[in-house]
């Protein structure tokens, strides 16, 4: 009867032996990335509509503060997509063109990323943060946050529903972006590595020869 009694209070309290506390896993996550100067790690992104994935791409990623990061794309083609803390520029090389557009304005899917540019506080970008408990860990051991952006309502345009996954190290596992009309878009990482030597200059877009500059949105990617 005492074991049933104890069972009793457990399911009552709501308590759960295996999900970690959303904010120790926040704090856990931002302690992790603000003590460094520049960051690098190889990303997996995956482009999804209606649950068919439609286009996966691959490179690396390199941060630097305050508020400048590079992704260089190396399949399936490669492409640029930089930010230098003012501009945002992407560069696709077999179309002759970039497109530059304001980084505050910019509505590409890796914008909210680049807190690890920043101060690493998810409360600038995050209107709170909750365990998720409708989206599985990719990786056994990960926890997964619930993080709707700001904005008007407590979201943005960006996503309607958006997760981050955090590795038992602290380590940004994953960033997936959900919105309503069915789009996915998903970042892994791995292969975390804190200040690698990376100059200021590597953060520094100079348009090549007949390259054609557009100016507007960021995320005007090639569609699938």
């Amino acid at each position: 009867m005492g074991a049933l009694l104890l069972w009793l209070c457990v399911l009552s309290t709501g308590s759960s032996f295996g999900a970690p506390d959303a904010k120790s896993v926040a704090a856990k996550l931002e302690t992790r990335y603000r003590g460094a100067q520049t960051l690098q790690a190889t990303f997996l992104e995956r482009y999804s509509e209606n649950g068919q994935l439609l286009r996966t791409e691959a490179g690396n990623a390199y941060f630097r503060r305050p508020g400048k990061m590079r992704w260089e794309y190396e399949t399936p083609e490669k492409n640029i997509f930089l930010v230098d803390g003012k501009t945002a520029w992407f560069y696709v090389p077999v179309d002759h063109t970039v497109t530059r557009a304001p980084a505050k304005q910019s509505s590409d899917w890796r914008t909210p990323v680049a807190l690890l540019a920043g101060e690493m506080k998810l409360s600038r970008v995050c209107a709170r943060v909750e365990n998720a408990t409708n989206e599985p860990p990719q990786n056994e051991g990960d926890a997964v946050l619930y993080c709707p952006l700001r904005g008007e309502g407590g979201k943005s345009s960006l996503g309607d529903e958006v997760y981050l996954e955090v590795a038992a190290s602290g380590d940004l596992a994953r960033v997936l972006f959900r919105e309503r009309g069915g789009v996915e878009v998903e970042f892994r990482f791995t292969g975390w590595q804190r200040n690698p030597p990376l100059p200021d200059s590597f953060f520094r877009f100079t348009v090549p020869l007949g390259v054609a500059i557009v100016d507007g949105d960021s995320s005007a990617q090639p569609t699938p």
